[in-house]
Order: structure tokens, then sequence, then C-alpha cells
């Protein structure tokens, strides 16, 4: 988020949706609208006054594909490959590339990532500090 908002004067989040996230299979804890809420209030705490839209992501890549409104994509190392194959199918929609911000992830004191699923896991706090001995 923080690259995003120090690159961009307004901020599209795509936040995927329940049915994208178990055809990923990803097990969600919280449904989409819990995940909205919480966000939003970690924006309204962040990034007071910002302007930001959150959409539901459906597929991979959303509606930045279709979009002339949004000019730069922030994604992780982890996500970057998928940004030639958007870019591939802006450029037939006559769009221009998207401006890549690649931000590493970010690792917590064991060395594996910090994700949302470990910290409501309580493997770990939103630092990575380790909170669970032995995983």
């Amino acid at each position: 988020m923080k690259r995003a908002f120090d690159t961009g004067d307004s901020v599209f989040i795509g936040l995927t949706s329940d049915d994208f996230a178990t055809r990923e299979g990803k097990k969600t804890e919280q449904t989409f609208e819990e995940r909205k809420r919480d966000l939003e209030d970690y924006l309204k705490l962040e990034y007071p006054n910002r302007k930001y839209e959150i959409s539901k992501l459906e597929d991979r890549f959303g509606p930045a594909i279709f979009s002339d409104r949004i000019d730069a994509i922030a994604v992780s190392t982890e996500t970057f490959p998928a940004v030639a194959a958007a870019n591939n199918q802006r450029r037939e929609k006559g769009l221009p590339d998207l401006k890549v911000e690649v931000v590493p992830m970010t690792m917590a004191d064991d060395g594996t990532k910090i994700s949302s699923t470990r910290i409501r896991a309580g493997e770990i706090d939103p630092d990575g500090r380790v909170l669970k001995k032995g995983i």
C-alpha cells in the first residue's frame, strides 16, 4: 500500500472476491465484506484524506486492464509475472502499458513472508515477529 500511495495521487485497490479466492485455492477466514471493512479501517488510519477506490476482483487482472484511469500497478515479486499478460490485453484494447512498481515481499523474523493469513492465525504479529514457536 505504501508504494501505491507514494506513487499515485489516487489509488485503485483490487480486493479478491470470495469466489476468486476459492478458485485460486485460498481459504478465506473472513468474507469479502469483512475484509473490505478491515481494509477501509486501515486506510482511514494510515492514509487519511487520500483518494482510493476498492474494487472486487473476480479474476486475476480485475478492471485495471480496461480502464484508462489506471496507469501504474504495484505488485509483489510473486504477482509480477502476470503483468506482461495484463499489458498484452491492454494493448489489444488500445491502452498503454501499465507502469510497474515491484514491491519485494516483506519477510517475518522466521524468514517466511508476512501474510494476513499468518497474522490471523496468531503465528506472527503485523510486524513479522513470531508468536508461535515451531511453525
